[in-house]
C-alpha cells in the first residue's frame, strides 16, 4: 500500500547509523522532505548537508513543488544557498518576517543570510501571514495564534530591521499540517509559537479534529511546567505518535518518553503514515 505520507529527514541534530555509501550527516538544524499529494521541502537546514543526505536517501530535491520555511533562523534556512547553487527553481513559501534581521541575546546574528530580492530572483517567492492550502491534504499554517496560558508569548531574541533594537516574538514561526485517514500529521520547525498552539491552529485551519502525529522541533529546552502541560495536552488529544526532534532537550525527551512514549527520527530516517 502506498503511504498517505512519507517524511524523509534530511537534516537533524543527530544522524542515523549508515553503512558504506550511506553515512548520513547530522548537523544542528532541520530539513524534512514531505511526500503526500504534493511534495514539499520543509526547511533546508544550515548548509549543503541537505544535498548529501538527500542523495544518500534517494530523494530528488528537484521534484519539490514547494519549499516552505518554518521561520527565519539560519539553522532552518541557510541550506537555501546550496539549493540555489544547484539551479533548483521552484515555489518558495514564507511568512514575510523571515527576512527580519535577528540576533541572540548576546548580540550574535541569528537570522537568515538572504535578502528578499535574492530569493525572489532564485525562486518563485510567495509570502503569506495566513494559512494556505497547498494541495488537497497539505496546509501551510501561517502565523500561529498564541492562545494558551502556558506556552511562551515572547522569546529572548531581538531584531534590528526597520530601526532600533526591539524584541522579536518570531511571528513567522509556523508549521505544516497534513490530513491523513488517521488524522492530522503536524510538522513543526522549532515551535517558538508553542507546539500545542500550533496543533490547535492546525485543527482549526484544516477542520480535522484528530491529531495522529506531531513531528519536528518542540523547543522544550528543560524539565519545566511547560513540558508537563504539553504532555497533558497531547494526552488529552490522544495523539498517537510523537517524534520530538532538533530543539528538544534531553530532560524534556525523557519526560515525554516516560509519560507517553516517543519515537526518535534522525537524519536519514524515513517516517511513514499509512
Amino acid at each position: 500500500m502506498t503511504p498517505a505520507v512519507r517524511l524523509t529527514i534530511l537534516c537533524e541534530d543527530q544522524a542515523r547509523m549508515g553503512f558504506l555509501d550511506k553515512k548520513f550527516f547530522g548537523q544542528h538544524g532541520l530539513a524534512i522532505f514531505v511526500e503526500a499529494d504534493c511534495r514539499v521541502l520543509f526547511d533546508t537546514g544550515p548548509s549543503a548537508v541537505i544535498l548529501a543526505n538527500a542523495a544518500m536517501a534517494g530523494v530528488n530535491l528537484a521534484s519539490a513543488e514547494w519549499i516552505v520555511l518554518s521561520h527565519g533562523h539560519w539553522d532552518h534556512t541557510d541550506g537555501l544557498e546550496a539549493l540555489m547553487a544547484t539551479g533548483l527553481r521552484t515555489r518558495l513559501l514564507v511568512h514575510p518576517d523571515v527576512f527580519a534581521r535577528r540576533h541572540r541575546p548576546s548580540g550574535e546574528f541569528n537570522g537568515m543570510l538572504f535578502p528578499r530580492e535574492q530569493l525572489a530572483s532564485a525562486f518563485e517567492l510567495h509570502e503569506s501571514t495566513g494559512p494556505l492550502q497547498l494541495s488537497d491534504t497539505v496546509w501551510f499554517l501561517g502565523e500561529i495564534p498564541r492562545t494558551n496560558d502556558f506556552e511562551a508569548q515572547t522569546t529572548p531574541f531581538f531584531r534590528t530591521d526597520n530601526g532600533p533594537k526591539r524584541p522579536d516574538p518570531l511571528p513567522d514561526d509556523t508549521a505544516l499540517a497534513i490530513r491523513t485517514p488517521r488524522g492530522l500529521v503536524v510538522v513543526t520547525g522549532c515551535s517558538h509559537a508553542g507546539v500545542c498552539n500550533i496543533c490547535e491552529h492546525a485543527r482549526k485551519v484544516t477542520g480535522e479534529e484528530r491529531l495522529h502525529m506531531v513531528l519536528g522541533g518542540f523547543h522544550l529546552l528543560d524539565d519545566s511546567d511547560i513540558v508537563d502541560k504539553s504532555i497533558a495536552y497531547f494526552r488529552e488529544r490522544q495523539v498517537e505518535r510523537l517524534l520530538p526532534m532538533h530543539c528538544t532537550a534531553m530532560p524534556a525527551l525523557a519526560k515525554f518518553h516516560t509519560a507517553l512514549g516517543i519515537e526518535k527520527a534522525s537524519a536519514g530516517d524515513v517516517v511513514e503514515v499509512a
